[in-house]
């Protein structure tokens, strides 16, 4: 009777197994830095803003599609990749007065939470270091798209917009704040394209 209770819990335990389908897991994507875009914007005097950008990136998150859940991640700017189009004026963003890349040569971004506001959009919460100091960010998301990419590689793809605005003095970079010379606050946009790794990255 008892091996005959055994068999069956077992026999019942194996066909629910077979039945429950799995849950999905988050999988990693990996920044395509071919398709990453960062964009920032400051205004100059009052008169305009001076848009810029960083060249130089890398990262990586993970994204549970069943959820539209982004989970850990970390994206990484090399602050001497900084370019706006003028020699002179990169070359002081690299200074101790803007970015000290030679004593702080990484910015970073380190994901620590995502709030899901819509179907594809979400509020995503991460540390920014900067100048060595460390402070919480809230970035504003769009997921645009994520499917086998049409071209190229043809590798599953996620298509990502984001934008948020800081006050660079909260990170210590004051210079040009008094006489206002250069606007405290800084707009960031990011638009990017991020594969799933397959293993063979």
């Amino acid at each position: 009777m008892k091996t005959r209770m055994l068999h069956a819990a077992v026999t019942t335990a194996w066909l629910a197994a077979i039945t429950t389908p799995a849950l999905a897991e988050p999988e990693t994507f990996i920044v395509d830095d071919e398709h990453f875009s960062m964009a920032f914007e400051v205004m100059h005097i009052g008169y305009a803003p001076v848009i810029g950008m960083f060249r130089d990136i890398e990262g990586e998150f993970e994204f549970d599609e069943e959820t539209n859940d982004i989970g850990s991640g970390k994206l990484v700017f090399r602050a001497d990749s900084v370019f706006t189009n003028h020699d002179k004026r990169d070359e002081h963003l690299r200074k101790p007065d803007f970015l000290d890349s030679k004593q702080y040569p990484d910015v970073t971004f380190e994901l620590t939470d995502f709030k899901t506001t819509g179907d594809n959009t979400g509020v995503l919460t991460g540390d920014l270091t900067l100048l060595g100091k460390t402070r919480s960010v809230e970035v504003n998301v769009t997921l645009n798209k994520s499917d086998k990419y049409p071209i190229g590689h043809e590798d599953y793809t996620l298509g990502v917009s984001a934008e948020t605005t800081i006050r660079r003095s909260e990170w210590g970079m004051t210079y040009g704040l008094d006489p206002a010379l250069v606007g405290d606050e800084v707009k960031l946009r990011f638009g990017f394209e991020a594969i799933k790794d397959s293993g063979f990255f």
